[in-house]
């Protein structure tokens, strides 16, 4: 019986046996051969050893694919356990995922890996790598590989398998004297594996539940090319230079202390920052229809029960007692704005009614996952409600992503990728409801001219949704935007109104946020911007430098000047070298310096130097305040 194998370009190839990916590969070039490190039949990724037994498409995976830089990262996180069981046999595997340009693998062990151990693990990996061993897939029964990985000690590789059902077969890949658990594919042999580099040491708690042991994991990366991995590690440095955390400390903006874990301690450069974020999204609800409202922090379980959160979201929930009834301090503002919309009878008339609130809500998010503003428990959101009805939809929807793109431009935000998630398999409502409200989210976007990218079975139970990524200055995606379609919580909590034909009808809820987490924003623009915050972020625009004590009053003059003018400005009056104040001045990232000497005091002038060291020379103060007027106003 022929077996026919069709091709990426079109082109049909029979072959009169079963034949493998790599046999495949190796009938087109050897080239192909060799570069091969996985198949793709019918759609679906499998080992170079995989045979196909009837008609099928195929296409041969290499490093230039997507898929195979994902292959490379899987079987990288296999050579680095390989390695580490080499080095430390009483050292337990656990898990080993592909993550964002790389992967990761958690060991437990008597003893915290150090630096050194990293190094050796990493150098042991590369001589297994050299030996070139085969990886080689096996099949075993789910029991019969329990029992397999507990005789060799493995017990947390034993769990995992028990918790299979029963019946399953086990697949396992080999390399010399290492087996694990895996579903693969893998490259056909460790010398594939040629461009790597351990990153990083952490803890992990297994399963992610704190009450668990600790786990030491360990991060790598795996490229193609040395010269992509170099970009990598060129990117990570600077990622390094860019920490929030860092930038807190040395620009004095925020800290973070054991004693209020995941809970932001905002000094005051720091506040005046948040403040000027937080300000700029009032005037943002303010000239685009928004009522601003504030509901309670802490509300009476029933309420939770009636929204579906203590059922589906308590253990994230910070909760109390008192008077023998049970409160939650809220993880989000939805509940609330609901209560707000049904405290009084609406009419079709008022419908859209948009409310939004600076919202505090605080989320018991795991000790281990808390990292610095990007993950906290106490945060505020710049949350958004908009009750409608379903044909007014798609106008709230475009109005909500042409402000969203308008506001990302004035923080520095342009490359914007857009994520619109379809209905899942498990949903409430209506196939008809659903087809309304996803045609309207598509016509929006449409209507906005952008460009997207569909994900089908991604939704919330309760609606489809839009996302936002801003892409930063290294090329990092976050995650920040949402407008939600939601036809659960009105319903659940009552809301209604008057139709026109007198009715009583459950509007439908957009849950929106444009920035989101103020704290979360908050990193993100300091890492963007290396703390370099523009001018209207920053919490002192202007530093006045004298030169000696003569120009003090000269100094005081310009500064409270400046004060006057809206502007935020600081004195430095100290009796030192001025090179050593502008020095100083410069690492705190300052947008403009103004040196003050005899010359410039007797002239009524101020010397102008930039954040980069560009000196403007002497001007007057009323130009420099007509510089400062336009560069504020165009956000940059």
């Amino acid at each position: 019986m022929t077996i026919n194998i069709r091709l990426p370009d079109g082109s049909v190839r029979p072959f009169e046996t079963p034949v493998s990916v790599a046999q495949v590969a190796a009938a087109i070039g050897p080239g192909l051969a060799k570069a091969a490190l996985a198949g793709k039949v019918d759609g679906k990724l499998v080992d170079t050893s995989f045979v196909v037994e009837r008609d099928a498409e195929l296409s041969i995976v290499t490093d230039r694919d997507s898929e195979g830089l994902e292959v490379l990262r899987h079987s990288t996180a296999h050579l680095l356990a390989y390695a580490v069981k080499e080095l430390f046999p009483d050292a337990q595997v656990t898990i080993g995922p592909v993550i964002e340009d790389g992967f990761y693998y958690d060991f437990s062990y008597r003893r915290p890996f150090t630096p050194e151990d990293l190094a050796a693990i990493e150098k042991k990996m590369a001589e297994l790598a050299k030996a070139d061993e085969p990886i080689v897939r096996n099949l075993m029964a789910r029991d019969d590989a329990v029992r397999y990985f507990e005789s060799i000690g493995e017990h947390y590789k034993a769990e995992i398998i028990a918790s299979i059902p029963a019946g399953e077969q086990i697949s396992l890949y080999s390399e010399g004297k290492f087996t694990d658990l895996c579903r693969g594919p893998h490259v056909p042999s460790t010398g594939k594996l040629k461009v790597f580099k351990l990153t990083k040491l952490a803890g992990a708690y297994w399963r992610g539940d704190s009450r668990n042991e600790m786990l030491q994991r360990i991060y790598g990366t795996a490229w193609a090319k040395k010269e992509d991995l170099d970009l990598y590690l060129h990117r990570l440095e600077e990622a390094e230079k860019r920490d929030h955390r860092k930038l807190g400390r040395q620009l004095d903006l925020f800290h973070l202390q054991d004693e209020a874990p995941g809970m932001v301690f905002w000094h005051p450069k720091g506040w005046t920052l948040w403040q000027q974020v937080e300000q700029y999204m009032r005037r943002v609800y303010r000239d685009n229809g928004y009522q601003e409202v504030r509901g309670p922090m802490i509300l009476d379980r029933s309420l939770w029960e009636r929204s579906g959160h203590w059922e589906n979201y308590k253990e994230h929930m910070f909760t109390t007692e008192s008077e023998k009834r049970d409160f939650a301090i809220k993880p989000m503002n939805c509940p609330g704005h609901v209560q707000i919309f049904n405290s009084d009878l609406r009419s079709y008339r008022d419908l859209p009614l948009r409310y939004g609130e600076f919202g505090f809500c605080h989320r018991n998010e795991a000790s281990g996952a808390l990292h610095g503003l990007m993950r906290v428990r106490a945060f505020v959101q710049d949350d958004g409600h908009i009750f409608c009805t379903p044909e007014q939809i798609e106008a709230e929807v475009t109005a909500f992503n042409r402000l969203a793109l308008s506001v990302y431009k004035d923080f520095g935000f342009e490359d914007i990728a857009i994520r619109l998630s379809l209905r899942p398999d498990k949903r409430i409502g209506s196939d008809e409801i659903w087809d309304r409200a996803e045609g309207a989210l598509r016509a929006a976007l449409k209507a906005c001219g952008v460009a997207w990218t569909e994900l089908p079975g991604d939704g919330a139970f309760y609606g489809p949704k839009i996302d936002y990524d801003l892409r930063d200055s290294l090329g990092r995606s976050w995650q920040c935007g949402t407008m939600q379609v939601d036809f659960s919580m009105p319903e659940r909590l009552g809301a209604e109104y008057v139709a026109e034909d007198n009715t009583r009808k459950v509007p439908v809820m957009l849950h929106r946020a444009i920035v989101g987490s103020l704290e979360r924003f908050i990193g993100i623009l300091l890492e963007n911007c290396a703390g370099a915050l523009p001018l209207w972020l920053s919490p002192i625009q202007v530093v006045v430098l004298t030169i000696t004590d003569r120009q003090a009053g000269y100094a005081r003059e310009i500064a409270e000047a400046l004060h006057r003018t809206g502007y935020r400005a600081a004195s430095d009056l100290r009796n030192e070298k001025i090179n050593y104040k502008i020095r100083e001045h410069s690492l705190q990232k300052l947008p403009y310096q103004l040196i003050l000497g005899d010359k410039e005091m007797q002239a009524r002038q101020v010397a102008v130097r930039t954040r980069a060291g560009e000196d403007l020379g002497a001007m007057s103060l009323e130009a420099f305040v007509t510089r400062l007027q336009t560069e504020a106003a165009a956000r940059r």
